[in-house]
């Protein structure tokens, strides 16, 4: 990772436009998206476990983060994969995982090694043998870097309510694979 940024926890709700503002980026998102994400992301850092870390420069600009919790079925991700992974028979990956909510990097700061570092990261400090997350279900930089940490694919072509494209479930056992 880039010397001159580092991954730490942070108060993900004081720094929450911060945050947003490099998924935005990151992501494409509208000014409305980022209006209801803001709630999602609030709503989400009440949840049991539940924990962020960004990766910072040294003039304390967030440039990355990530945060996660242990899954539940109950959660409104869970009930929107479930029935895709038991149509496959892996719903089990539902229980006793650790789920990465949401992973970014600023676009200026990708392929730095900075996603790799917050989700190892992250990802280190979980009680759960294992963790989930979904990703946009075509080849691109992140999937290549899950696959890289371990992550294998769960389900694919899942489909999100407001979502334009569909989406991958992936799944993989902890601690994530370190290597080139």
């Amino acid at each position: 990772m880039e010397h001159d940024v580092e991954v730490a926890p942070i108060n993900l709700a004081a720094r929450v436009d911060d945050a947003l503002s490099v998924q935005a980026l990151a992501f494409g998102l509208t000014e409305e998206e980022i209006g209801i994400r803001r709630h999602i992301v609030l709503r989400h850092l009440l949840c049991p476990g539940a924990h962020a870390l960004g990766a910072t420069t040294r003039a304390g600009r967030l440039v990355g983060f990530v945060y996660g919790m242990p899954n539940d079925r109950t959660h409104w991700w869970s009930t929107v994969v479930e029935p895709y992974l038991r149509g496959n028979g892996s719903d089990d990956w539902l229980d006793d995982s650790f789920v990465i909510t949401e992973l970014h990097v600023h676009p200026a700061f990708q392929g730095r090694g900075i996603g790799r570092g917050l989700i190892t990261t992250i990802t280190d400090g979980a009680d759960q043998p294992r963790s989930i997350l979904s990703a946009i279900d075509t080849e691109s930089p992140a999937r290549g870097l899950y696959r890289a940490l371990g992550y294998q694919d769960l389900a694919r072509q899942v489909l999100f309510p407001s979502a334009p494209k569909p989406y991958a479930v992936m799944g993989a056992r902890l601690p994530l694979l370190r290597g080139a």
